[in-house]
């Protein structure tokens, strides 16, 4: 892993050429050099440039005849939407006019009220919805409010949410919640308001650890959030209480987990593990160039293997939490770490986002050194599919849990107490106890958006650039 970006920075050396020679008297002009940038990042690097007739390296003779097609386009992020393929294939390559919103996002550091919820459809409605408060971020202003986990809310701005409004509702900065209580099903208003405002907020994607002892099992617990390369000291700490703690058993909470960082992903399959170090956890798929480039030049950077040096529990077994917003990096530890270990999964079925990205920048190698100084524009474009050591990896429509427990409004319970209903299905089927999971009804809500898939970032994974 830590040579891909030395042997990207020599690919993007080869920089794309047309097929005539004389490409000094066709300068780019200054109106498109953030299209032409766009266009040459994606033909370079797009995980379907194939199939983007508009990308293909022989779709112009010259940087004339591409200047005329950039022109065609209003502006950078139409140019970029215009050279993806279809949304139900790419749902997740994004552009921003300001890297440095996009940096934050990855590394956890976005403006950020510290509600972290989720939205479904009101009962027998398929327009009107309501939100549920999933957990509460420390040192926020929501920590400040009276609110928590299960807290619902029907409207905004005394504005009911609905299917085509609470995208504008939910992105002011500052918004009041108005709050209703939840009555078998029946969302009732109650007349209370909570009003909150978004800060630059670092949010520790550590949110909960703890140790629970029944009989002869320290059941380890670990909700995370976030794969954000940044806390990676932090998580390498917490695996180091359980090794002091002689933790036997590991549940790993990714229920709200949308991903992030490859790098981060590897090392926490291999503090899970240790004793696969230097074995292969996981290759990269990319488009055709690339990938034939990496595989004569430097193969190993198609590859990510367990690392060493890490707090490692050495199990042979992980319990698994999952819902539909589990996605991304939390995916490609379900399976990559499958060859290798039981992985029981509980909960429901996760979101199917097996490709990663890359951020690329206006410069001549697409990295942030030596970026183009009269904007701040960055893609974060899908640039390879992820598998596992067997060449699995297709699992787009989710992984299915190994036990099926929805959570459900009617019994959310504490996060981190052993009586919560999915950490206890975790624990009953540690201990043995012979316990049934709890069953819930076949028609229940499902939660169709969350706050982290407002933001397009926040449910991405991704390469970090060395």
């Amino acid at each position: 892993m830590k040579n891909l970006f030395k042997t990207v920075l020599c690919l993007c050396l080869l920089t794309f050429t047309f097929s005539c020679t004389d490409n000094d008297d066709n300068p780019v002009p200054a109106s498109l050099e953030i299209k032409d940038f766009v266009w040459k990042g994606m033909n370079l690097y797009y995980l379907w440039q194939a199939d983007v007739p508009d990308l293909a390296d022989d779709r112009f003779a010259n940087q004339s005849q591409l200047n005329t097609f950039l022109e065609g386009f209003d502006e950078p992020t139409t140019l970029f939407n215009a050279l993806r393929v279809d949304n139900s294939i790419d749902r997740f390559s994004v552009i921003f006019s300001d890297y440095s919103v996009l940096e934050g996002a990855l590394s956890g550091n976005t403006l950020n009220n510290g509600m972290d919820f989720a939205l479904r459809y009101k009962p027998g409605s398929t327009t009107d919805i309501y939100g549920w408060v999933r957990y509460i971020i420390p040192n926020s202003d929501a920590a400040t409010k009276p609110i928590q986990r299960g807290t619902i809310f029907y409207a905004i701005n005394g504005t009911p949410l609905t299917v085509d409004n609470y995208r504008s509702l939910l992105a002011n900065d500052t918004y009041t919640i108005n709050l209703a209580d939840y009555d078998g099903g029946n969302i009732t208003p109650n007349g209370q308001s909570v009003s909150l405002t978004k800060t630059a907020l670092a949010e520790n994607p550590i949110l909960l650890n703890t140790v629970i002892t029944n009989g002869s099992h320290k059941i380890g617990y670990l909700m995370y959030n976030g794969f954000y390369s940044t806390y990676d000291n932090q998580l390498n700490t917490v695996f180091g209480s359980f090794q002091t703690q002689n933790v036997t058993d590991l549940v790993l909470d990714l229920r709200y987990n949308s991903g992030g960082s490859i790098s981060t992903a590897t090392k926490l399959a291999s503090m899970i593990t240790g004793q696969f170090t230097g074995q292969l956890f996981a290759k990269q798929q990319w488009n055709a160039k690339a990938q034939s480039y990496y595989e004569s030049n430097s193969p190993s950077s198609l590859e990510n293997r367990f690392v060493g040096n890490l707090n490692s529990l050495n199990l042979n077994k992980v319990y698994v939490l999952t819902t539909g917003a589990t996605a991304s990096a939390s995916e490609l530890v379900i399976n990559c770490l499958k060859p290798y270990i039981t992985v029981v999964q509980i909960g429901t079925t996760t979101t199917g986002k097996n490709v990663g990205s890359i951020t690329l920048y206006d410069s001549p190698t697409f990295a942030k050194q030596n970026v183009n100084p009269r904007h701040k524009y960055a893609m974060q474009p899908i640039v390879l599919k992820i598998v596992d050591k067997n060449g699995f990896g297709d699992y787009t429509s989710g992984i299915a849990p190994t036990t099926l427990l929805p959570e459900s409004m009617d019994d959310l319970g504490i996060l981190g107490n052993p009586s919560e209903p999915l950490l206890n299905a975790a624990i009953n089927q540690i201990i043995g106890s012979g316990r049934s999971t709890p069953t819930r009804p076949s028609n229940l809500q499902r939660d169709f958006a969350d706050v982290k898939s407002l933001s397009p970032m926040r449910t991405e994974m991704y390469i970090e650039r060395n």
